[in-house]
């Protein structure tokens, strides 16, 4: 047996590497790779992997990992927040589409019991690997991303009551034999439940505290471990999804202080696990059934995208989600889960399909899987292409008419309202800066109105919404947003409309900023830089180096890291450069205070230039500015001036703007 196991995972790692080296050298997504590594090595291709269940059991292991991990950035509040789209787009999704493929079947003279079970085997998607393309495009926290996980959550726990019902579908003495059990089995299934939850309050942080505090890295990963498939074994024993179970774990571990060490100590083990289990549902396709009945599968193929497509847009459109967003979860979900299988083992063993049919949807639901990477990344485009044949009135969903509203002017946009978004703009309500949101969630920017939040409904890559926002009149753009396939249509669609906006970005990865600039953005914050710094300064001031110091050689990083990204006409066009030439000069600027000296005189009178060696450069007042003022501008109370002096200067005339001493 353990010779078995070995010859079994060398053939497995030695097809592995080839296969992936190809992948990754046409750009082709790992997953498909992976399935590509079973359909070769499997049973039904070269066979030098032929015991199927052996990898079966080491690949539940991967789906298990799979998911906690996903639970892990994700929080019960969070939870609690997509519980409409779980039941509400789950629930639409899965009943559209097993009532379409019931119809259709039953049309095509299938009986009514296979009929309905083939509703049920197509409703399903694959939690694995929708949830894997999105983690490996940073894209779990978008938009997409949150209803793609509320739907399929939906889908695991829909299960039960599809395997309590399977045997009725079948009829006769399958049927007799469990109506004893359905009550008894569903109080099982709510107890077991219970139980996972009570546990994971209460008991679970114990564990893991106890197991923190001996400082012991084999002892903390082994409760680790030993949590995350203790509960995957409970919900499995319930007649749930073992993905749902690592969910679950994940969501409770996610709350403790313990989540980013516990990630830490799975990730190894899960790429490799997970790997395995994407080879195994590879390692199904018979390819000789494939040659075999190739129109058929291919027709259902075809029928299984465009229902589950259909379906699962309907559901997006319903909850509210932008066209961008409804396609994503349309082409996201449109594939076969691997639940789908398990069912329909059952029902093959119950004799609800016939082994005909089973050989065909297992074809069928392997190509849907494999092209799943494919659709996920060209839905940017499918969406492009749909708004521009689009009605005007779905393009412009979610706007209002722009006669019944005040037009903003010199304002600050925000792109996105998630942790970044909401700091930023609580920063300018503090500085007294107008700004805009524009974000793509109906519940955030309902909540939002409701605190009075000057925030807009729609997808900020689209002319309508930019536009509705002002943007040829406003003055900064931030776009802080988690669809990394967005930022940059974000930044092209605003440059588009005005020219001069000053634009900051966001990115998850140094190696994307560079291309961002090229889109048009004029900064470019990287979260893996940023952390970098972070560090690096938490580390410095460990040593005890003095904080002027510190923050000397940050702003060293910052410049060199960013600026060496930048395009050369950015330096030219930059006032930083100033300082090659006069290191002593700086932008400075200085609010008039009520009662001061100044407050009432006229540049002329000041004289600042001649006094100081300082220059006015604008004078700001409530929403107005004055550009390069003349010697005749009076100044206010509560004038901002930008002046261009130097360090010396400004401490000189700073005690003109403050309040006069009382004699």
């Amino acid at each position: 047996m353990v010779f078995d196991i070995l010859t079994l995972v060398t053939a497995i790692l030695i097809v592995s590497v080839t296969v992936l080296l190809l992948c990754q050298r046409f750009n082709i997504p790992s997953i498909v790779g992976f399935l590509l590594i079973g359909m070769v090595a499997g049973p039904f291709g070269l066979g030098l992997i032929r015991d199927i269940e052996l990898v079966q059991i080491l690949a539940e292991g991967g789906i298990i990992l799979l998911l906690f991990t996903i639970g892990l950035e994700f929080s019960f509040e969070k939870l609690l927040e997509a519980r409409r789209t779980v039941l509400v787009g789950g629930a639409l999704q899965v009943a559209v589409t097993i009532v379409v493929v019931a119809a259709s079947s039953l049309v095509l003279g299938l009986p009514w019991g296979e009929s309905v079970f083939l509703g049920f085997l197509v409703s399903l998607s694959s939690t694995a690997i929708v949830m894997k393309v999105f983690q490996e495009r940073g894209e779990i926290e978008s938009l997409p991303g949150r209803a793609v996980l509320g739907i399929l959550i939906f889908q695991d726990l829909i299960i039960i009551p599809m395997m309590l019902v399977t045997p009725f579908l079948a009829g006769g003495a399958a049927a007799s034999a469990d109506t004893g059990t359905l009550v008894s089995m569903a109080v099982y299934d709510m107890l077991i439940l219970a139980v996972i939850f009570v546990g994971g309050r209460w008991f679970v942080p114990r564990v893991l505290f106890h197991a923190a505090r001996r400082a012991s890295r084999e002892l903390f990963l082994f409760a680790v471990a030993a949590t995350v498939f203790s509960i995957a074994w409970l919900t499995a024993s319930a007649g749930l999804s073992l993905a749902l179970g690592a969910f679950f774990a994940g969501l409770i571990i996610g709350e403790s202080e313990y989540n980013i060490e516990a990630l830490s100590s799975i990730l190894p083990f899960r790429d490799v696990l997970t790997g395995l289990f994407f080879v195994s549902i590879g390692m199904l396709l018979n390819t000789v059934q494939l040659l075999a009945h190739p129109l058929e599968i291919l027709l259902v193929v075809a029928a299984i995208f465009i229902i589950k497509a259909l379906a699962c847009s309907l559901s997006a459109v319903v909850l509210g989600l932008p066209l961008r967003a409804v396609v994503a979860v349309g082409l996201a979900l449109s594939q076969i889960g691997e639940f789908s299988f398990i069912l329909a083992e059952t029902g093959l063993s119950l004799g609800v399909i016939e082994g005909h049919m089973y050989q065909v949807f297992l074809a069928s639901a392997i190509i849907t899987m494999t092209a799943t990477p494919f659709l996920i990344g060209a839905a940017p485009r499918v969406a492009d292409i749909l708004h521009e044949r689009a009605p005007a009135a779905l393009r412009t969903r979610g706007v209002e008419a722009a006669a019944e509203r005040e037009r903003r002017s010199d304002h600050l946009i925000v792109v996105g309202f998630g942790l970044t978004g909401r700091s930023v703009a609580r920063a300018a309500k503090v500085a007294g800066i107008r700004y805009t949101v524009i974000e793509s969630n109906p519940s955030t920017v309902k909540a939002e109105r409701g605190r009075k939040v000057d925030i807009l409904y729609g997808d900020a890559t689209r002319r309508e919404v930019l536009e509705h926002a002002d943007i040829e009149n406003a003055r900064v753009l931030v776009v802080v947003i988690s669809d990394r396939s967005s930022i940059g249509r974000v930044i092209r669609a605003a440059r588009a409309l005005n020219p001069s906006i000053y634009v900051i970005a966001r990115t998850r990865y140094m190696a994307e900023v560079s291309p961002l600039i090229d889109l048009g953005a004029d900064e470019v914050i990287s979260e893996e830089y940023e952390s970098s710094i972070e560090i690096f300064t938490r580390v410095l001031g460990k040593y005890f180096i003095p904080h002027d110091e510190i923050e000397r050689l940050i702003a060293e990083l910052r410049s060199s890291g960013y600026q060496m990204l930048r395009r050369p006409s950015d330096f030219e066009r930059s006032l930083e450069d100033l300082r090659l030439c006069a290191p002593d000069l700086a932008i400075q600027t200085v609010r008039v205070a009520p009662g001061s000296g100044a407050a009432g005189k006229t540049l002329a009178d000041l004289d600042l230039r001649r006094s100081y060696g300082v220059t006015v450069l604008a004078i700001r007042r409530e929403s107005d500015t004055v550009a390069v003022p003349g010697g005749d501008v009076p100044i206010g109370e509560g004038d901002l001036l930008v002046m261009l002096a130097s360090g010396c200067s400004m401490e000189a005339i700073l005690p003109l703007f403050r309040p006069s001493s009382p004699a």
